[in-house]
């Protein structure tokens, strides 16, 4: 079952790729269905809507989208070949979440399996799990017929031994990990109250601004009428924040950006 349209909000660092369903996607005057997602990764967005085009469910398109993502290695940050571990291993993550049941799949720290996005989705529908990690999660994909492959590659390996060369301890990820739940929460309660995705996502920035204000983030956020909206922390290296909208009032991917404040 296609899911309802729920009130997500993402971060950034990371492909997010929301879709609000709708009528089958034709030309027409309502902006449902809406293929939104973070970073201007165009096929990602052309992925999913092809799969909408076909007669493909909401997590069919999801899923679609993220995997053209996870095959392309895009931006350098989804898929293998990314930011390897201390050991110097590339272990990817990714969730699924099912807007009329809230159920959700997600691997994380997943290891020798490329297609991440698809193990997240076997979570979901073949498991009474929310979350699987590491070596289990791994089995748990091998069980569902996914091969074992190397993720490491040549730029990975050369950033690991880079990393080893200067003897780094870096905090960063303890900053990147932070509870975007709660960012996406609030944001969604904006909205709730009535304000606009674009307003509710400004919002969210400034509150984070007030506590961490070089952080470095994004927020999109959709509403149930297909309206959608971002914002950005305004930094001397981040001015604006790029992300590519789908919706049947475009004949093809858009990317848009917004400044940041």
């Amino acid at each position: 079952m296609a899911p309802k349209p729920s009130l997500p909000a993402v971060l950034v660092l990371q492909l997010q790729l929301l879709l609000l369903p709708g009528p089958a996607p034709v030309r027409s005057s309502s902006p449902l269905p809406l293929v939104l997602n973070t970073w201007p990764f165009r096929n990602a967005t052309e992925a999913a809507w092809k799969t909408l085009a076909l007669g493909g469910s909401s997590l069919d398109a999801v899923e679609g989208g993220c995997a053209s993502c996870e095959v392309e290695q895009c931006d350098g940050t989804v898929g293998f070949g990314g930011s390897p571990d201390e050991s110097g291993e590339t272990t990817l993550d990714a969730m699924l979440m099912e807007g009329t049941t809230m159920n959700v799949g997600a691997v994380g720290d997943l290891r020798r399996i490329k297609n991440a996005i698809g193990v997240a989705r076997k979570v979901l529908e073949h498991t009474t799990h929310t979350l699987l990690v590491g070596e289990s999660a791994t089995k748990f994909a091998q069980s569902m017929g996914f091969v074992d492959e190397d993720l490491s590659t040549k730029d990975s390996r050369a950033l690991h031994s880079d990393w080893l060369a200067q003897n780094f301890v870096s905090l960063l990820p303890a900053v990147l990990v932070s509870p975007f739940v709660y960012i996406s929460y609030q944001a969604v309660e904006y909205m709730r109250r009535g304000k606009d995705p674009t307003t509710a996502c400004q919002k969210v920035i400034a509150r984070i601004q007030k506590y961490f204000p070089n952080f470095f983030g994004a927020v999109i956020c959709a509403n149930v009428t297909g309206g959608y909206g971002a914002a950005c922390n305004k930094l001397p290296a981040f001015t604006q924040f790029s992300f590519m909208v789908y919706n049947s009032l475009k004949s093809q991917p858009t990317e848009e950006k917004v400044d940041c404040i």
